[in-house]
C-alpha cells in the first residue's frame, strides 16, 4: 500500500493551481471536468504520480468557500532550506503564517505558509543523511 494524494476542495481552482505551481513549485499534472458531477479535478506534485503522493485540488462548482473545521491539521513539505523558502514564498506574494525557526520544544527548523483557501502547509528542514 502507498499514499496515493491527498484531496482539499478549493473556491477558485486557478487561484489554487497559481499557488501550488508558482509559489510552492509544483506541476500540473493533470486535470478535468466533470460536468454530470459539476466539479473538476486537479492533480498536482513534485513528480508523476507512478511514484509519488500528490495534492487533489477538487472544485465544486458553484462553491466559492468551505468551512476547515477543526480536526485537520496541515500538509508538510521538506524543503532543503527552510528560511530561504518561506522569504522566496513570501516574496512572490504567499502568506506566511509562523516564520521559519526552531518548532516549540525542538530544534528542527519549520516555517507556516498558507494556501489561498486558508489551509496550512508545513515547511520542515531536510534532515542530514
Amino acid at each position: 500500500m502507498r499514499i496515493l494524494h491527498t484531496m482539499l476542495r478549493t473556491g477558485d481552482l486557478q487561484r489554487s493551481i497559481d499557488f501550488y505551481t508558482g509559489l510552492l513549485g509544483m506541476q500540473l499534472l493533470r486535470q478535468k471536468d466533470y460536468p454530470d458531477g459539476e466539479f473538476t479535478l486537479a492533480f498536482l506534485g513534485y513528480g508523476n504520480e507512478s511514484e509519488n503522493t500528490v495534492i487533489e485540488l477538487t472544485y465544486n462548482w458553484g462553491v466559492d468557500s468551505y468551512d476547515m473545521g477543526d480536526a485537520y491539521g496541515h500538509i508538510a513539505l521538506e524543503v532543503d532550506d527552510v528560511y530561504q523558502a518561506a522569504a522566496d514564498i513570501k516574496a512572490r506574494g504567499g502568506k506566511i503564517l509562523r516564520e521559519a525557526g526552531p518548532m516549540n520544544a525542538g530544534t528542527t527548523i519549520i516555517a507556516f505558509v498558507e494556501d489561498p483557501d486558508g489551509y496550512p502547509i508545513e515547511l520542515i528542514g531536510r534532515k542530514a543523511a
